[in-house]
């Protein structure tokens, strides 16, 4: 009898052990599609928006800021939400985008995206920020970076050209003109004029020191220093970089240690000489 009692506890706390499994708390994948349905039917998303960096942007930049679904199926489409601040945000900055709760779709992937312009330069996010579905929350904290202008890039990437000339094929010239003697420099890699380096002697009228830089036969940057004479200290610095169509890109003047804008008939100036020295100097004829 005693036995019998036993067995039969043993299998009312097996029941209640059966019954504390059944009512647990709701498995991951429930608890982020609870976490995904709630954020949808919010009706809005917000969060912050950093500028990493010493680069920070001006009092005119341009930022905006769009809720995106960029599932594979509506890639192109529209933004579910957009806000524009045309001028005067500052950093960090608090954003909050509304949206309609029905046309959030649960198996869809949408992300934050802060788009922010200031003149030439772009600012990019290095990270997504998801929200909404697939266990992401209505709240996006978003970090911006600065990244090159076209002409920081293109003087970047001369000084990397310039470094490379010792291991080019290199001739020499020379010419004696009324007012002035120059020389100069040719490197070539695999019989294209990469760089020309010239030195122009004006007489008691000073010194210039250039090196050019090309890109399929078109010049591509031009750094121009101008001296009272050959050992001087440069008294100015130009640079200058072009598209292949001619267009300006770089156009820097750097004066006692002051940076201002070239003027642009300096920029076309040193344009014309990078031509006149390539033709002169024989092109891209293998030498």
């Amino acid at each position: 009898m005693r036995k019998m009692v036993l067995s039969v506890m043993s299998l009312a706390v097996l029941a209640l052990a059966g019954c504390g499994s059944s009512t647990s708390s709701p498995t991951e994948s429930g608890a982020a599609s609870a976490s995904s349905t709630a954020a949808a039917t919010a009706g809005s998303v917000s969060g912050t928006i950093t500028v990493r960096g010493p680069i920070q942007p001006s009092p005119n930049a341009q930022l905006v800021i769009n809720l995106v679904d960029v599932s594979s199926t509506q890639a192109g489409s529209a933004p579910l939400a957009s806000k524009t601040v045309s001028s005067g945000a500052t950093f960090p900055y608090s954003f909050q985008l509304d949206f309609k709760p029905g046309e959030i779709n649960p198996a869809d992937l949408y992300v934050v995206k802060a788009i922010l312009t200031d003149g030439a330069r772009h600012y990019s996010m290095p990270i997504q920020a998801p929200v909404l579905t697939k266990g992401n929350k209505n709240q996006a904290t978003i970090e911006l970076v600065a990244e090159q202008t076209p002409a920081e890039k293109d003087l970047a990437d001369f000084n990397a050209l310039v470094k490379q000339i010792g291991g080019m094929k290199v001739s020499t010239g020379t010419k004696l003109d009324p007012n002035a003697s120059r020389g100069w420099q040719v490197f070539r890699q695999n019989g294209e004029v990469k760089v020309i380096r010239e030195l122009v002697d004006y007489g008691d009228k000073g010194f210039t020191s250039t090196d050019f830089a090309y890109r399929n036969g078109s010049p591509w940057v031009a750094v121009q220093q101008k001296k009272a004479s050959k050992d001087a200290a440069p008294s100015s610095t130009d640079r200058a970089s072009w598209t292949e169509n001619g267009m300006v890109v770089l156009h820097e003047q750097q004066t006692g240690g002051k940076s201002g804008e070239l003027d642009a008939d300096d920029a076309s100036s040193l344009r014309q000489q990078a031509l006149t020295i390539y033709n002169l100097a024989g092109g891209n004829k293998k030498k």
